[in-house]
Protein backbone atom coordinates (compact mmCIF):
# COMPACT_ATOMS: atom_id res chain seq x y z
CA UNK A 1 0.00 0.00 0.00
CA UNK A 2 1.23 3.49 -0.73
CA UNK A 3 1.68 6.30 1.77
CA UNK A 4 0.40 9.84 1.36
CA UNK A 5 3.36 11.01 3.41
CA UNK A 6 7.06 11.29 2.51
CA UNK A 7 9.25 8.32 3.43
CA UNK A 8 12.80 8.45 4.57
CA UNK A 9 16.36 8.11 5.79
CA UNK A 10 17.99 11.10 7.40
CA UNK A 11 17.20 14.35 9.13
CA UNK A 12 19.28 17.49 9.35
CA UNK A 13 20.07 18.13 13.02
CA UNK A 14 20.59 21.40 14.89
CA UNK A 15 18.74 24.54 13.85
CA UNK A 16 17.56 23.04 10.58
CA UNK A 17 14.61 20.78 11.26
CA UNK A 18 13.86 19.60 7.76
CA UNK A 19 13.78 15.83 7.40
CA UNK A 20 15.06 14.44 4.09
CA UNK A 21 13.12 11.25 3.43
CA UNK A 22 13.94 8.48 1.02
CA UNK A 23 12.31 5.24 -0.08
CA UNK A 24 13.01 2.10 1.92
CA UNK A 25 15.17 0.40 -0.74
CA UNK A 26 17.36 3.48 -1.17
CA UNK A 27 17.65 3.93 2.58
CA UNK A 28 18.78 0.34 3.12
CA UNK A 29 21.26 0.57 0.24
CA UNK A 30 22.74 3.68 1.86
CA UNK A 31 22.87 1.88 5.18
CA UNK A 32 25.01 -0.83 3.62
CA UNK A 33 27.30 1.80 2.11
CA UNK A 34 27.61 3.65 5.42
CA UNK A 35 28.39 0.37 7.16
CA UNK A 36 31.06 -0.33 4.53
CA UNK A 37 29.63 -3.81 4.02
CA UNK A 38 31.27 -5.46 1.03
CA UNK A 39 28.65 -6.83 -1.41
CA UNK A 40 30.63 -10.07 -1.60
CA UNK A 41 30.62 -10.50 2.19
CA UNK A 42 29.20 -13.77 3.45
CA UNK A 43 27.20 -12.77 6.48
CA UNK A 44 27.10 -16.28 7.91
CA UNK A 45 29.23 -19.33 7.51
CA UNK A 46 28.60 -23.06 7.65
CA UNK A 47 27.26 -24.15 11.03
CA UNK A 48 28.23 -27.57 12.38
CA UNK A 49 25.35 -30.03 12.63
CA UNK A 50 25.60 -30.13 16.44
CA UNK A 51 24.76 -26.38 16.65
CA UNK A 52 21.78 -26.42 14.30
CA UNK A 53 18.33 -25.67 15.69
CA UNK A 54 15.05 -27.27 14.74
CA UNK A 55 12.03 -25.20 13.76
CA UNK A 56 10.29 -26.35 16.91
CA UNK A 57 13.16 -25.05 19.04
CA UNK A 58 13.19 -21.80 17.09
CA UNK A 59 9.48 -21.15 17.55
CA UNK A 60 9.79 -21.92 21.27
CA UNK A 61 12.56 -19.32 21.50
CA UNK A 62 10.28 -16.74 19.84
CA UNK A 63 7.55 -17.58 22.33
CA UNK A 64 10.02 -17.01 25.18
CA UNK A 65 11.08 -13.64 23.73
CA UNK A 66 7.44 -12.56 23.43
CA UNK A 67 6.66 -13.65 26.99
CA UNK A 68 9.72 -11.82 28.35
CA UNK A 69 9.43 -8.51 26.52
CA UNK A 70 5.71 -7.92 25.96
CA UNK A 71 3.30 -9.27 28.53
CA UNK A 72 0.46 -7.43 26.77
CA UNK A 73 1.14 -8.98 23.36
CA UNK A 74 1.75 -12.40 24.88
CA UNK A 75 -1.60 -12.12 26.68
CA UNK A 76 -3.56 -11.13 23.56
CA UNK A 77 -1.80 -13.60 21.25
CA UNK A 78 -2.97 -16.43 23.52
CA UNK A 79 -6.40 -15.83 21.98
CA UNK A 80 -5.26 -16.81 18.47
CA UNK A 81 -5.47 -20.32 17.01
CA UNK A 82 -2.20 -22.24 17.70
CA UNK A 83 -0.65 -21.90 14.23
CA UNK A 84 -1.42 -18.20 13.93
CA UNK A 85 -0.25 -17.65 17.52
CA UNK A 86 3.07 -19.30 16.72
CA UNK A 87 3.52 -17.19 13.59
CA UNK A 88 2.69 -13.80 15.15
CA UNK A 89 5.09 -14.53 18.00
CA UNK A 90 7.79 -15.22 15.44
CA UNK A 91 6.90 -11.85 13.91
CA UNK A 92 7.12 -10.17 17.31
CA UNK A 93 10.50 -11.77 18.04
CA UNK A 94 11.77 -10.69 14.61
CA UNK A 95 10.64 -7.09 15.19
CA UNK A 96 12.03 -7.04 18.71
CA UNK A 97 15.40 -8.45 17.71
CA UNK A 98 15.66 -6.02 14.79
CA UNK A 99 14.77 -3.01 16.93
CA UNK A 100 17.18 -3.98 19.71
CA UNK A 101 20.08 -3.58 17.30
CA UNK A 102 19.75 0.22 17.38
CA UNK A 103 18.55 0.65 20.95
CA UNK A 104 21.79 -0.33 22.67
CA UNK A 105 24.88 1.90 22.87
CA UNK A 106 27.74 1.14 20.52
CA UNK A 107 29.85 2.47 17.68
CA UNK A 108 28.97 -0.24 15.16
CA UNK A 109 25.18 0.13 15.07
CA UNK A 110 25.00 0.83 11.33
CA UNK A 111 27.17 -2.19 10.55
CA UNK A 112 25.19 -4.40 12.89
CA UNK A 113 21.90 -3.39 11.29
CA UNK A 114 23.31 -3.67 7.75
CA UNK A 115 24.54 -7.18 8.52
CA UNK A 116 21.12 -8.05 9.94
CA UNK A 117 19.43 -6.78 6.77
CA UNK A 118 21.69 -9.07 4.74
CA UNK A 119 20.75 -12.02 6.94
CA UNK A 120 17.06 -11.23 6.52
CA UNK A 121 17.49 -11.11 2.73
CA UNK A 122 19.65 -14.24 2.54
CA UNK A 123 18.10 -17.17 0.59
CA UNK A 124 18.53 -19.37 3.65
CA UNK A 125 18.66 -18.16 7.27
CA UNK A 126 21.58 -19.20 9.51
CA UNK A 127 20.40 -22.44 11.07
CA UNK A 128 21.72 -21.57 14.51
CA UNK A 129 19.65 -18.38 14.82
CA UNK A 130 16.21 -19.20 16.27
CA UNK A 131 14.50 -15.90 15.40
CA UNK A 132 15.61 -15.87 11.77
CA UNK A 133 14.78 -19.56 11.35
CA UNK A 134 11.25 -19.13 12.73
CA UNK A 135 10.67 -15.87 10.88
CA UNK A 136 11.89 -17.28 7.55
CA UNK A 137 9.51 -20.21 7.94
CA UNK A 138 6.62 -17.89 8.84
CA UNK A 139 7.37 -15.54 5.94
CA UNK A 140 7.37 -18.44 3.46
CA UNK A 141 4.21 -20.05 4.83
CA UNK A 142 2.25 -16.79 4.69
CA UNK A 143 3.78 -15.27 1.54
CA UNK A 144 5.02 -12.19 3.40
CA UNK A 145 5.96 -9.43 0.90
CA UNK A 146 9.64 -8.51 1.27
CA UNK A 147 8.74 -4.90 0.42
CA UNK A 148 6.84 -4.67 3.71
CA UNK A 149 9.76 -6.20 5.60
CA UNK A 150 12.06 -3.59 4.06
CA UNK A 151 9.73 -0.82 5.19
CA UNK A 152 10.03 -2.12 8.75
CA UNK A 153 13.81 -2.34 8.54
CA UNK A 154 13.95 1.15 7.05
CA UNK A 155 11.98 2.48 10.01
CA UNK A 156 14.48 0.92 12.38
CA UNK A 157 17.31 2.42 10.34
CA UNK A 158 15.76 5.86 10.79
CA UNK A 159 16.71 5.66 14.48
CA UNK A 160 20.36 5.72 13.45
CA UNK A 161 20.11 9.15 11.87
CA UNK A 162 16.96 10.84 13.16
CA UNK A 163 16.55 11.85 16.79
CA UNK A 164 14.07 14.71 16.26
CA UNK A 165 10.87 15.21 14.25
CA UNK A 166 9.64 18.65 13.19
CA UNK A 167 6.00 17.77 12.54
CA UNK A 168 3.48 15.05 13.23
CA UNK A 169 3.43 14.27 9.50
CA UNK A 170 7.13 13.37 9.74
CA UNK A 171 6.54 11.31 12.88
CA UNK A 172 3.68 9.54 11.07
CA UNK A 173 6.16 8.12 8.57
CA UNK A 174 8.28 6.65 11.36
CA UNK A 175 5.19 5.26 13.13
CA UNK A 176 3.95 3.77 9.87
CA UNK A 177 7.22 1.97 9.26
CA UNK A 178 7.89 0.57 12.72
CA UNK A 179 4.29 -0.14 13.78
CA UNK A 180 1.69 0.11 11.00
CA UNK A 181 3.81 -2.19 8.84
CA UNK A 182 3.81 -4.72 11.68
CA UNK A 183 0.02 -4.63 11.53
CA UNK A 184 0.08 -5.13 7.76
CA UNK A 185 2.46 -8.07 8.22
CA UNK A 186 0.20 -9.53 10.92
CA UNK A 187 -2.74 -9.34 8.55
CA UNK A 188 -0.90 -11.61 6.12
CA UNK A 189 -0.85 -14.20 8.89
CA UNK A 190 -4.33 -13.86 10.37
CA UNK A 191 -6.35 -13.07 7.22
CA UNK A 192 -8.46 -10.03 6.34
CA UNK A 193 -11.04 -8.54 4.00
CA UNK A 194 -10.27 -6.00 1.29
CA UNK A 195 -10.29 -2.49 2.68
CA UNK A 196 -8.83 -3.37 6.08
CA UNK A 197 -5.34 -1.96 5.43
CA UNK A 198 -6.05 1.76 6.10
CA UNK A 199 -7.44 0.85 9.51
CA UNK A 200 -4.34 -1.19 10.28
CA UNK A 201 -2.19 1.82 9.40
CA UNK A 202 -4.11 4.04 11.82
CA UNK A 203 -3.96 1.42 14.55
CA UNK A 204 -0.21 1.10 14.10
CA UNK A 205 0.28 4.85 14.45
CA UNK A 206 -1.90 4.83 17.59
CA UNK A 207 0.12 1.98 19.10
CA UNK A 208 3.48 3.60 18.32
CA UNK A 209 2.32 6.98 19.61
CA UNK A 210 1.30 5.23 22.84
CA UNK A 211 4.73 3.64 22.98
CA UNK A 212 6.38 7.05 22.43
CA UNK A 213 4.34 8.69 25.21
CA UNK A 214 5.11 5.89 27.67
CA UNK A 215 8.84 6.00 26.89
CA UNK A 216 9.50 9.77 26.78
CA UNK A 217 11.91 9.48 29.72
CA UNK A 218 13.75 6.41 28.45
CA UNK A 219 14.16 7.93 24.99
CA UNK A 220 15.42 11.21 26.46
CA UNK A 221 18.16 9.25 28.24
CA UNK A 222 19.27 8.09 24.77
CA UNK A 223 19.16 11.66 23.44
CA UNK A 224 16.00 11.00 21.41
CA UNK A 225 12.84 13.09 21.39
CA UNK A 226 10.05 11.70 19.24
CA UNK A 227 7.47 14.31 20.26
CA UNK A 228 7.22 16.70 17.28
CA UNK A 229 8.82 20.12 17.62
CA UNK A 230 5.61 21.76 16.46
CA UNK A 231 3.79 20.18 19.42
CA UNK A 232 6.49 21.15 21.92
CA UNK A 233 6.30 24.75 20.66
CA UNK A 234 2.50 24.74 20.93
CA UNK A 235 2.85 24.27 24.69
CA UNK A 236 5.94 26.42 25.21
CA UNK A 237 8.38 23.52 25.61
CA UNK A 238 11.87 22.95 24.20
CA UNK A 239 14.15 19.97 23.67
CA UNK A 240 16.03 21.03 26.80
CA UNK A 241 12.85 20.71 28.89
CA UNK A 242 12.29 17.14 27.73
CA UNK A 243 15.93 16.13 28.19
CA UNK A 244 15.82 17.61 31.71
CA UNK A 245 12.72 15.59 32.61
CA UNK A 246 10.53 18.65 33.08
CA UNK A 247 7.06 17.50 34.18
CA UNK A 248 5.27 20.80 34.74
CA UNK A 249 1.86 22.05 33.63
CA UNK A 250 3.14 22.73 30.11
CA UNK A 251 4.27 19.12 29.77
CA UNK A 252 1.02 17.79 31.21
CA UNK A 253 -0.94 19.84 28.68
CA UNK A 254 1.24 18.44 25.89
CA UNK A 255 0.63 14.89 27.09
CA UNK A 256 -3.12 15.50 27.27
CA UNK A 257 -3.01 16.71 23.67
CA UNK A 258 -1.04 13.69 22.44
CA UNK A 259 -3.18 11.23 24.42
CA UNK A 260 -6.34 12.69 22.87
CA UNK A 261 -4.74 12.29 19.42
CA UNK A 262 -3.92 8.65 20.17
CA UNK A 263 -7.47 7.93 21.43
CA UNK A 264 -8.91 9.38 18.23
CA UNK A 265 -6.69 7.11 16.14
CA UNK A 266 -7.72 4.05 18.19
CA UNK A 267 -11.39 4.90 17.64
CA UNK A 268 -10.93 5.46 13.91
CA UNK A 269 -9.03 2.17 13.60
CA UNK A 270 -11.65 0.06 15.40
CA UNK A 271 -13.80 -0.35 12.27
CA UNK A 272 -11.02 -2.49 10.82
CA UNK A 273 -11.19 -5.14 13.55
CA UNK A 274 -14.40 -6.80 12.20
CA UNK A 275 -12.71 -6.94 8.79
CA UNK A 276 -10.15 -9.43 10.09
CA UNK A 277 -10.59 -13.21 10.04
CA UNK A 278 -13.22 -14.04 12.72
CA UNK A 279 -10.84 -16.34 14.63
CA UNK A 280 -8.44 -13.43 15.16
CA UNK A 281 -10.70 -10.45 15.85
CA UNK A 282 -10.78 -10.88 19.63
CA UNK A 283 -6.99 -11.20 19.85
CA UNK A 284 -6.29 -8.08 17.78
CA UNK A 285 -9.06 -6.09 19.45
CA UNK A 286 -7.71 -7.06 22.87
CA UNK A 287 -4.14 -6.21 21.85
CA UNK A 288 -5.25 -2.75 20.72
CA UNK A 289 -7.37 -1.98 23.77
CA UNK A 290 -4.87 -3.34 26.30
CA UNK A 291 -2.17 -1.15 24.81
CA UNK A 292 -4.59 1.77 24.68
CA UNK A 293 -5.09 1.37 28.44
CA UNK A 294 -1.45 2.45 28.92
CA UNK A 295 -2.69 5.97 28.14
CA UNK A 296 -5.02 5.80 31.14
CA UNK A 297 -2.19 4.65 33.37
CA UNK A 298 -0.06 7.60 32.21
CA UNK A 299 -2.90 9.87 33.32
CA UNK A 300 -3.15 8.06 36.66
CA UNK A 301 0.60 8.68 37.14
CA UNK A 302 -0.05 12.42 36.66
CA UNK A 303 1.80 12.27 33.30
CA UNK A 304 5.10 11.40 34.97
CA UNK A 305 6.78 9.38 32.25
CA UNK A 306 10.25 10.27 33.46
CA UNK A 307 10.38 8.35 36.74
CA UNK A 308 7.41 5.96 36.37
CA UNK A 309 6.67 3.41 33.64
CA UNK A 310 3.01 3.02 32.74
CA UNK A 311 1.65 -0.53 32.59
CA UNK A 312 -1.65 -2.40 32.61
CA UNK A 313 -2.28 -4.84 35.52
CA UNK A 314 -3.42 -8.36 34.67
CA UNK A 315 -6.91 -7.97 36.17
CA UNK A 316 -7.39 -4.83 34.11
CA UNK A 317 -6.44 -6.82 31.01
CA UNK A 318 -9.14 -9.39 31.81
CA UNK A 319 -11.70 -6.60 32.20
CA UNK A 320 -10.62 -5.13 28.85
CA UNK A 321 -10.88 -8.54 27.20
CA UNK A 322 -14.49 -8.89 28.39
CA UNK A 323 -15.37 -5.45 27.07
CA UNK A 324 -13.74 -6.14 23.71
CA UNK A 325 -15.72 -9.37 23.39
CA UNK A 326 -18.94 -7.50 24.12
CA UNK A 327 -18.10 -4.74 21.65
CA UNK A 328 -17.39 -7.26 18.89
CA UNK A 329 -20.68 -9.04 19.55
CA UNK A 330 -22.69 -5.84 19.15
CA UNK A 331 -24.62 -5.69 15.90
CA UNK A 332 -23.92 -2.64 13.75
CA UNK A 333 -26.70 -0.08 13.81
Amino acid sequence: MSLSHPSGWGAVQGDERTAVFKEAGILLAELREIADLDPSTHVHEHVPESFRLTLQESYRACEAITRQYSKSFFFSSQLLPPEKRKAVRALYAFCRTSDDLVDHPGDELARALATWVELVHAPQPPNNHPVLLAWSDTAQRHAIPMALVDELLAGIAMDLSISRYATFDELWVYCYRVASVVGLLSMQIIGYQNGASPYAVKLGVALQLTNILRDVGEDACRGRIYLPHEDLARFGLTDADILAGCCDQRFRALMQFEIARAHQLYEEAWAGIPMLNPDSQLAIGAAAEVYRAILGNIEQNDYDVFTRRAHVPFLKKLWILWNVRCRLEQKPA
